[in-house]
């Protein structure tokens, strides 16, 4: 059994709560809380405002009060210098809505973007959202400051998935939008053609922004475990169709390994961030995702 501050990164437990402030809050405490504990420690949730003076630094900028307690030099770093602008990009099309346990894809995601928001506020980092379908739904630039959370919470809480997938716009029209070098957070189940995904994906990177992608799929649409004739109904168009899941398994299984695998593979060739998720899975795996994105920055 799941307690202390555990239960509140499982997708079951959270599911129950119905504020999605309460949410983010809980999910983010009870993550820097298993922060303190093996295997995650070594990551730092608190924003330094401090770095190592370099050779070059105008010494009117060092501080000599933290000389004074550690006879280190460091130096007050600027607010441009520190700030990191990121874009939340949460597919809100129609197959974000399927589920096969107590929280759907479209769920999952709209937790893990507040749960990433209140996490990045935290830190001081700007953070903004963009939701999408066929198009772009919204836009809400980033800022920084936590009072900035009800905004980001309220267009998500407002959202109802559907309508069909085209990643692709989407991703273009952002990666010429957004003039300043940011990190792109992608939440989706990519549920769309990888060639156009990867090369909207391959844009952002071209236009010199780091990414991220959270590549979030149901543990039924992984294992296609039906047991019985099943009639399956596209969640963008309503299409039907009937048949025997165990006579299409295999071939299925080959092709879903095959669509995540190249995802994978060619995300971690141009540099992209990929962190597959399902479901199921604790959502402290989305937040070490972006804390190693973080780290890596120096931050």
């Amino acid at each position: 059994m799941t307690t202390g501050f555990k239960k509140y990164l499982q997708p079951e437990t959270v599911s129950r709560l119905s504020r999605l402030d309460l949410v983010a809050r809980l999910v983010v405490e009870g993550f820097i809380t298993g922060l303190h504990k093996s295997p995650y420690h070594g990551f730092s949730v608190e924003f330094s405002e401090y770095r190592p003076y370099m050779p070059g630094d105008p010494l009117k900028s060092m501080d000599w009060k933290v000389w004074g307690r550690t006879e280190r030099f460091y130096v007050k770093q600027f607010e441009e210098e520190t700030n990191l602008k990121a874009y939340l990009l949460l597919d809100a099309s129609g197959s974000m809505n399927f589920k096969s346990g107590a929280i759907s894809k479209f769920q999952y995601g709209s937790y893990i973007s507040a749960a990433l928001s209140y996490l990045m506020l935290l830190q001081r980092d700007a953070v903004g959202l963009v939701t999408f379908d066929e198009k772009m739904r919204s836009f809400l630039p980033p800022r920084s400051v936590m009072s900035y959370l009800n905004v980001l919470l309220q267009e998500i809480d407002g959202l109802k998935p559907g309508g069909d997938t085209r990643l692709s716009v989407t991703f273009h029209d952002l990666a010429e939008r957004l003039k300043r070098r940011g990190l792109v957070i992608v939440l989706s189940d990519l549920m769309d053609d990888p060639d156009s995904v990867l090369s909207a994906l391959k844009h952002f990177r071209h236009r010199k922004h780091e990414v991220i992608v959270f590549h979030i799929l149901d543990p039924l649409e992984l294992d296609f475990s039906y047991g019985t004739d099943t009639e399956f109904i596209d969640m963008e168009n309503d299409e039907k169709i009937i048949t025997q899941p165990w006579h299409i398994r295999r071939a299925y299984m080959e092709r879903m390994n095959a669509f995540t695998e190249r995802f994978k593979r060619e995300c971690r060739q141009h540099r992209i961030d990929y962190v597959f998720m399902d479901t199921g899975q604790p959502f402290d795996a989305a937040l070490i995702g972006y804390l190693n994105f973080r780290k890596r920055l120096g931050g």
